[in-house]
This record gives C-alpha cells, structure tokens and sequence, in this order.
C-alpha cells in the first residue's frame, strides 16, 4: 500500500504586514549612513529570517504593496482606502530596503502599480495549482482566506497560529470561498468599503451560509423579511434599497487572480543568493554579526 504523496509547497508571504508590524514594534535603534531610521528594516529581516529557518521554504513569492492609490479598485471607487494616511517617508525608504534584501537573498520579489499584494498572491498561488502545488500564505489578513483550498494553510506568523480552508468558518462564521461575498456584505472598514449600511459581521454571515452566495442572495431578497433572523424585515428593506451597489462592493473584496507576475513565472524556486548584493546590503542595514551569520546561512536552507 503506498503512501499519499507529499505535495510541493509554495511559501507566499504578505511583506507589508510585517514591514508594518516592525515598524510599529521595533525600537528607533538603527540607522543608515543619512540618518534615517532603520528600525522596520531590522524588523523584518529577523522576521524573513525566522520564517526560512523553520519552514525552509524551497519556492516562495514575497508580495509588496506598491499600488497605494493607483490600485484598479480606486478606479472603481476612488474612496477605497481612502481612509489611510499615507506612509511617512522614514517608512517608505525602509519598504525599499526590504523588498532590496528579498531580491538580494534570490527570493521572488512581486510588486506591481495597479495590483495589490493579496492579488499578487493570489495569482502566483493560482498559477502553480496546476502542477500540484500547495500554498502556505503567510498572513494574519482575513481577505487572503478566500484563497484557501484543500492542502492549503494560512500562517499567523506572530500568533504562531495555522488553518486550513476547513478552519475558516470557526473564525469568521462563512466558508473559505465565501469570504469575499460575506465582506461586500458587511463592508470592510479597514479598506474603507462600506457594504451594506446597518448589516454587521453576524447578519451577514448568517444571510451567506443561508443563500450560499451573494448572487443567490441578490436573486432572493423577498425570502429575507421571513427568515428568522432578528430584525429580518429591515435587513430586506436595506438590501432592496442598496442592492445595486452589491456587485461593486464585491468587486473590492473580490482578490483578483491574474495580476501580471513577469518576469517571474512559476513555481517560484528560490534563486542562488547575491552574495555581493547581500553584504552591502547587510552594511547599509547595519546588520549586526549575528544577523549576518544568520542571513548566510538561509541562503543554503
């Protein structure tokens, strides 16, 4: 009787969450040669570092969000994220300097202006399916659970935390593939997407387990009022109202899955480092002599 077959693995990782995270949590310690801070720079290579030392990842994609508001959804609606200060410059140098040590260390690097990195992920994800791969995104962000499928797990870095495509619905009361219907529905403040005005996160994620989609539900609004569902009719007076908008909203939440990736193609191997690229980068970081021992070794993990 022969074993089931280990399926290949494909590392995809959210940078700005952990360049954020950083930079929030790390200590204004560091310094480059012009005096600007370093401290999320610091952050992130330790956090990049932990991450090959104990999954030694053979492919792997790292996602940076480049399209801040050029992004296609702010053509679709030009208040999507408007909520957002932009990053101080002390931050955006850093952000450079991060996906630089990606590059450096043969990681693939995906950025792009009118893509953000959840589609950047989801399209690399959706490209290596068909030679069997699974994916690992490393991300706390509960839009990227929409991707999930059979084999695949979202990792909470700083949590310690994984799920599977099955775990979803215990967090956030739909299923996997159902996360971006849910999210139109219930709106999203992080994004600044309003949803449904007056529907919260349990009503709608009961009204999507019932009609199974946001389509269906569209189609089926009269049935609404005679569910039992506190303060039923007003929900379905509300949807009548706003339906129109429910096809843009899911538009926002909705991850795009052909978001141009050349000239990088599929499965992502990890690349030999640029061990010239690596030291200079390691001088100009200020990486101290543990650090750099550490970012050598990854290279051969």
């Amino acid at each position: 009787m022969t074993g089931t077959a280990v399926r290949p693995t494909l590392h995809l990782i959210d940078a700005s969450l952990y360049v954020f995270r950083a930079w929030h949590s790390m200590p204004d310690e560091w310094h480059d040669a012009d005096g600007w801070p370093l401290n999320a720079v610091q952050g992130f290579t330790r956090f990049l570092l932990e991450l090959i030392e104990r999954e030694r990842p053979r492919h792997m994609v790292v996602a940076f969000d480049e399209a801040l508001d050029s992004c296609f959804r702010n053509r679709l609606y030009p208040e999507y994220k408007a909520n957002r200060p932009p990053a101080p410059e002390e931050l955006m140098r850093q952000f450079a300097y991060c996906k630089e040590l990606c590059e450096a260390m043969g990681i693939v690097t995906l950025a792009h202006g009118e893509y953000e990195a959840d589609d950047l992920i989801g399209s690399a994800l959706k490209s290596v399916r068909k030679d069997g791969f699974r994916g690992v995104i490393v991300s706390a962000d509960k839009d990227l659970s929409q991707l999930l499928q059979d084999g695949d797990e979202q990792f909470d870095f700083a949590r310690g935390q994984r799920w599977g495509a099955g775990g979803v619905k215990a967090r956030h009361g739909v299923h996997a593939h159902q996360i971006a219907d849910y999210l139109a529905l219930c709106g999203d403040a992080v994004d600044n997407i309003p949803g449904v005005n007056g529907i919260g996160h349990k009503t709608a994620a009961a009204l999507i387990s019932h009609f199974g989609s946001l389509d269906e539900l569209s189609n089926r609004i009269d049935e609404v009022a005679f569910l039992r569902l506190r303060g039923a009719a007003t929900t379905a007076r509300r949807l009548h109202e706003q339906r129109e908008l429910l096809p843009l909203w899911l538009q926002l939440t909705r991850i795009a899955l052909d978001a141009p990736l050349t000239p990088h193609a599929p499965p992502f191997a990890r690349r030999t480092a640029d061990e010239a690229a690596l030291d200079d980068f390691a001088e100009r970081a200020r990486l101290g002599p543990l650090t750099r021992r550490r970012l050598q070794a990854a290279t051969q993990l």
